[in-house]
């Protein structure tokens, strides 16, 4: 009964994070479910939780979703996210979670001093999502650099936690077709899924109620903070 109540709270956390900024809440929850369930459980786990937080996100903020851009990112993220989950067991993931956080220092620093100014343009948002969409099927979650993706066209606060939260929520679902061939999950599996599943949705709703009231240079500025944050994480760590 802890362990659920544990990663209740965990999954709760994480919701109001990712759910306030696009991004994080993978990151904090899959080092607490490899040590709960073992690493191979973890990031099939780790998905469906993060596809039923990410439906919340998208639910709450529907009115404001950016569909033009989501299906731009979709159409490169969905063929590679299911080659990244098909690969996922046989890459270096310290390697890959670092080249990440490169990844994500770089597209932050060039928002910062001006040099980024990207618009919604098909050739970007398609590259942006394969790449993207491969990453997230080969680690888990690369949800820090499809919000760095997001945050640069400059869309309001529920806009970006909406549009985002969409792209997420279709790349997760992709992956947990794609990992059902390779692990199955026990009913125990199942029954914590669902508990933290609870919690993301709560965590969600509660973020939103925090991000209508924030103007959008601060929110852009506290994304971009947090972005740094775990990009330097993503370097030292892997």
């Amino acid at each position: 009964m802890l362990e659920y109540l544990v990663l209740f709270a965990a999954a709760f956390i994480a919701a109001v994070i990712s759910g306030t900024a696009g991004f994080g809440g993978a990151l904090l929850l899959l080092p607490l479910l490899a040590q709960t369930v073992g690493v191979i459980h973890a990031v099939p786990l780790l998905t469906i939780v993060q596809l039923i937080g990410n439906l919340s996100r998208v639910a709450f903020g529907f009115s404001q979703i950016q569909w033009k851009t989501v299906v731009l990112f979709l159409s490169g993220a969905i063929p590679f996210s299911i080659l990244g989950a098909v690969s996922f067991a046989e890459l270096p993931k310290e390697l890959i979670t670092r080249g990440i956080g490169l990844a994500i220092l770089f597209f932050v620093s060039l928002k910062y001093w001006g040099i980024l100014n990207l618009k919604a343009t098909p050739v970007w948002l398609i590259a942006g999502g394969g790449f993207t969409g491969y990453l997230s099927g080969l680690v888990g979650s690369s949800g820090p650099l499809g919000a760095t993706i997001f945050l640069s066209l400059g869309l309001p606060p529920v806009a970006y936690i909406a549009s985002e939260g969409t792209t997420a929520l279709v790349m997760h679902g992709v992956k947990t077709l794609t990992y059902q061939q390779y692990i199955s999950f026990d009913q125990s599996m199942w029954v914590l899924a669902v508990v933290m599943g609870i919690a993301m949705i709560a965590g969600s709703w509660t973020a939103k109620r925090v991000i209508e009231r924030i103007p959008q240079k601060k929110f852009e500025r506290y994304v971009a903070i947090l972005l740094i944050s775990i990009a330097a994480y993503m370097i030292i760590h892997g």
